[in-house]
């Protein structure tokens, strides 16, 4: 009963959860690209994404290694 249990609630998450994306705020998209040099650019590319994102396209994920 227990397995029947858990297995319906993983079922009904799984299903639930399956067509959320979350993407950036605006204000999220700013904070990040206050660092960078070229600022209008960055925003430009972030918004890009996340519009891609939004309607169920792939984006690519750059990955930068933690620097100690």
């Amino acid at each position: 009963m227990k397995l029947v249990k858990n297995l319906s609630l993983f079922l009904f998450v799984l299903f639930i959860l399956v067509n959320e994306s979350f993407a950036l705020t605006d204000y999220q998209i700013m904070r990040i690209c206050k660092k960078e040099k070229r600022k209008s650019i960055c925003i430009k590319n972030l918004k890009q994404k996340k519009f891609n994102l939004q309607k169920g396209n792939l984006i690519e994920i750059p990955v930068i290694p933690y620097k100690r």
